[in-house]
């Protein structure tokens, strides 16, 4: 079982900052990809960032420039910091997992959802 726990979400002025974090645990035979999801009131999920096992990242056109995401391997956590906030980032914030087990098989894990609120 790989738990995810998800922390740094709160309520910001626009243009402010924020670091989201997510902790994993658990037996992780190999980490395949690592990403960030949000989902507002009344719209779907959308993946944000991910991270590959090859350190390549990729991010939506709506966070280009203002949003990072990077990784810790020997903490296995996982981070996402957000600058210059917008209210339309609003929205409860996931992290994700995929990975492959010892069997060879693909699970992903997620986590309890972080909320951020960008209002004035």
């Amino acid at each position: 079982q790989v738990l995810l726990v998800e922390s740094g979400g709160g309520s910001v002025q626009p243009g402010g900052s924020l670091r989201l974090s997510c902790a994993a645990s658990g037996s992780i035979f190999r980490v395949n990809v690592m990403g960030w999801y949000r989902q507002a009131p009344g719209k779907q999920r959308e993946l944000v960032a991910y991270i590959t096992g090859g350190g390549n990242t990729n991010y939506v056109d709506s966070v280009k420039g203002r949003f990072t995401i990077a990784r810790d391997n020997a903490k296995n956590t996982l981070y996402l910091q957000m600058n210059s906030l917008k209210p339309e980032d609003t929205a409860v914030y996931y992290c994700n997992l995929e990975g492959t087990d010892g069997s060879g098989h693909r699970f992903a894990s997620w986590g309890q959802g972080t909320q951020v609120t960008v209002s004035s």
